[in-house]
């Protein structure tokens, strides 16, 4: 059985144009995020999946140096583009990460992808509800569901954003992997969206080692330098509105 996992990703961004070529740390914000996928336990294979048209080269010959698989398909049918790259890998199973995630923590993906295997699960999240650092946000199903949703999703809201239609069809069987503890997802924003979350990713990446770090490690990094969480403060709790990536 193969699984893959499939950042999408693309140049464009109104509110910080060309943010996942930006460095952070040693690296690009996406190949932090690769990097870190390639290190999720049980997958086989990471798919970058981009938009096509030339605009997107720069994002295309990012991740080919990574070593990522690049699927290209529709820009603003992304639920399209996952089954393209579903097929492009083989998958039976297909991992969902964003770019804009270059902390998404290897060990909480691989939880969830072993959860989904055990239980027999269609779709298997960490985000409904919320309790995780936002920018921990990953998501994993069937390849089996994926056409399914792809053959009956319509709206335009449910194709830009690849599984709400997963989220509610009654008949999948659906996990949520909580954090255990206190809830997170309001104050702390560990995703690249805005300038802000640029300056604050940008001084985080300064004071993390080379190596990739454990969520854990992040928070203690966090709890000994505070003023860094101010740094995009004033986006905290804002989760809604994105436009595909």
């Amino acid at each position: 059985m193969t699984v893959a996992v499939v950042v999408q990703a693309r140049m464009g961004s109104t509110r910080l144009p060309g943010k996942i070529l930006k460095p952070l740390g040693r690296m690009s914000a996406l190949a932090q995020c690769l990097r870190r996928c390639a290190a999720i336990p049980g997958i086989d294979r990471v798919v970058c999946a981009i938009p096509e048209g030339e605009a997107e080269a720069p994002v295309v010959a990012e991740a080919e140096r990574c070593g990522a698989l690049v699927v290209r398909g529709p820009s603003a049918d992304v639920l399209k583009r996952y089954r393209l790259a579903a097929e492009a890998a083989g998958a039976d199973i297909v991992m969902r990460v964003t770019s804009d995630c270059p902390l998404i923590d290897p060990a909480l993906c691989g939880r969830m992808l072993a959860r989904l295997r055990d239980e027999g699960l269609d779709y298997c999240c960490n985000n409904m509800p919320p309790s995780w650092p936002h920018g921990l946000d990953a998501e994993v199903f069937t390849t089996k569901a994926l056409l399914e949703a792809d053959g009956a999703a319509t709206e335009s809201f449910d194709r830009e954003h690849v599984t709400p239609w997963l989220r509610r069809a009654p008949h999948l069987r659906r996990g949520n992997l909580a954090r255990d503890g206190a809830d997170l997802s309001l104050d702390c924003r560990w995703t690249l969206d805005y300038p802000e979350d640029y300056a604050f990713l940008a001084a985080l990446f300064q004071n993390l080692p080379d190596e990739i770090v454990s969520t854990d490690r992040v928070l203690a990094v966090l709890a000994a330098h505070p003023g860094l969480a101010a740094l995009n403060a004033m986006h905290h709790g804002v989760r809604a509105g994105k436009k595909p990536a």
